[in-house]
């Protein structure tokens, strides 16, 4: 990939050696999803995805807001237009196609959470693997006091990530929390100013792109399957995971550069030595 790519609600581009950034592009609308940014987003994501130079994904919000969830507006139209007890919901039109694709995507995925990431924009950022947020951000379970329950995975990612108890208080409450208080209950993983946060995002992508993509992929699902696994079975699927990646150049890079003491070299991470 060499070039930005604009799509109508989002776009992305290339930010430094294996890394890209997607960006929600509604901000006169808080980045509030609707289905054509869905359609959007999931084209980016597979587009990325496929992209063989690309090793890790930076995702924000353009303006001040990540993310604020389905849009209201557009949600509103919907509830009036539609029956929707005997019709799909209408997050499995909007966020949900799309919060399942970052959980599903091989590559690692980085939130760059920029402001306010509420209700199913909160969602999407617990879905990605690592999460990095403005001293600018706010962040809130707020589906309660639209009268719903969390509708994108969020009863899902919260207790995974600040335990049962805080889960069911931000759910409940609809509390929304400021970027500290979010460091604070592992909600995320660091703060830092709002110039810093693209930049440093970006800094923390590259070093992760360092490495080789095989391992990289192979680490994320580890990571997900863990969720779903006693010991023996994840370390069976790790097991055989190293398996695959057992004669890879980029394997035998990396150890004659642990062995010779110098920064590895990684460029073949989707090759194998021929027999």
């Amino acid at each position: 990939m060499t070039s930005r790519v604009e799509l109508q609600t989002c776009y992305f581009e290339p930010v430094a050696d294996g890394v890209s950034l997607l960006t929600l592009n509604r901000p006169d609308r808080g980045n509030g999803v609707v289905p054509e940014m869905a359609r959007d987003l999931l084209h980016a994501l597979t587009v990325l995805e496929e992209d063989r130079s690309v090793r890790v994904l930076l995702l924000t919000g353009a303006g001040q807001q990540f993310c604020a969830g389905a849009d209201l507006v557009e949600f509103q139209r919907y509830l009036e237009e539609e029956l929707p007890h005997s019709h799909e919901p209408y997050n499995a039109r909007v966020l949900w196609p799309v919060t399942q694709r970052v959980v599903g995507c091989r590559l690692p995925v980085i939130a760059a959470i920029n402001g306010g990431a509420t209700a199913g924009g909160l969602d999407l950022a617990l879905a990605c693997d690592i999460r990095i947020a403005s001293t600018r951000a706010k962040m809130g379970e707020t589906y309660i006091k639209l009268g719903l329950n969390p509708g994108n995975g969020g009863t899902y990612f919260l207790p995974r990530l600040v335990g049962s108890g805080l889960a069911a208080e931000l759910a409940l409450t609809g509390d929304v929390i400021d970027a500290q208080r979010a460091l604070h209950i592992g909600l995320v993983n660091r703060v830092v100013e709002p110039d810093a946060l693209i930049p440093d995002s970006i800094a923390l992508a590259a070093r992760i792109a360092a490495h080789p993509r095989l391992a990289l992929e192979a680490t994320k699902q580890q990571l997900r399957q863990s969720w779903h696994l006693d010991l023996i079975s994840s370390m069976n699927a790790s097991f055989w995971a190293v398996a695959t990646m057992s004669h890879t150049a980029d394997l035998k890079e990396g150890i004659a550069a642990a062995r010779e003491k110098r920064p590895p070299v990684f460029n073949a991470s989707d090759k194998k030595d021929p027999p």
